[in-house]
């Protein structure tokens, strides 16, 4: 995917990410965690009453020339159109929530990239404990330590991969996938859904989130969160104060 008024030069503008360029591991993670510090996970198109546009032109001005953030489809399909200025090949992948009671459809996109022999898990859009970095297929039942945070790919009974974060010590289910590419028109109706339906987390509160290097900063509703190493601080936000918040912790204007 790739849009005609997508610019390298204003991308990583946009992320402030400033490095040399050659396809390696080294730069898939740059990028990927100068993302996630400088764009947002965020629902205000949603709770705005829009449907969020699928359109790579759309996202481009969104994320970029606006400087708002997104939600999965946004951001990784930004990040999808910057792996493919840089050289990168990749494969995107529907992923299957796992941290509700039920088990859910592939309403999640995540992107595997090939670098030689490997494969890297790649997730800018993940409003949970998504990951900070890429993880290889290949590193399958490691623990891998990303800054404060903790993950390890397993696999369940199925055979499909499982991202995992320890979570208050207890290892929780994220989402799970498996190798069949998929193409981007196919998530159209998963983002109906999650614009619209009244039983999507996205329309029944606010959702934002920013990753940093000392943790992230998470609104749900009218609770702010923020983690600091193994520091966690919650606080109520009153509806006269969104405003301020989303302003002063996520630099996003509704």
């Amino acid at each position: 995917m790739q849009a005609e008024n997508f610019s390298l030069n204003d991308y990583l503008n946009r992320i402030q990410f400033v490095g040399a360029l050659t396809p390696a591991v080294q730069l898939l993670t740059g990028v990927m965690r100068a993302q996630l510090h400088s764009v947002p996970f965020e629902n205000l198109d949603v709770q705005a009453g829009k449907i969020v546009s699928m359109v790579p032109e759309d996202i481009v001005d969104k994320i970029i020339h606006r400087k708002r953030g997104g939600y999965c489809y946004e951001v990784n399909g930004l990040f999808s159109m910057a792996l493919t200025a840089l050289g990168f090949e990749y494969d995107i992948i529907g992923a299957r929530p796992m941290f509700y009671p039920q088990r859910r459809p592939k309403t999640h996109v995540v992107l595997l990239v090939k670098i030689g022999a490997e494969r890297w898990l790649c997730d800018t859009g993940f409003g949970s404990f998504g990951l900070r970095a890429p993880i290889g297929l290949h590193q399958l039942g490691q623990i891998i330590q990303q800054d404060n945070e903790t993950f390890m790919l397993d696999k369940d009974e199925r055979n499909e991969f499982v991202l995992k974060a320890l979570v208050k010590g207890e290892w929780a289910n994220q989402f799970g996938f498996d190798l069949q590419p998929m193409e981007w028109i196919d998530f159209s109706l998963a983002n109906y859904y999650n614009s619209t339906h009244p039983d999507a987390v996205f329309v029944k509160q606010y959702l934002v989130m920013q990753q940093n290097p000392e943790g992230r900063i998470l609104l749900t509703g009218d609770q702010l969160k923020e983690w600091r190493g193994d520091q966690e601080t919650a606080s109520y936000v009153p509806p006269e104060q969104l405003d301020t918040v989303l302003l002063e912790k996520f630099n996003l204007y509704r």
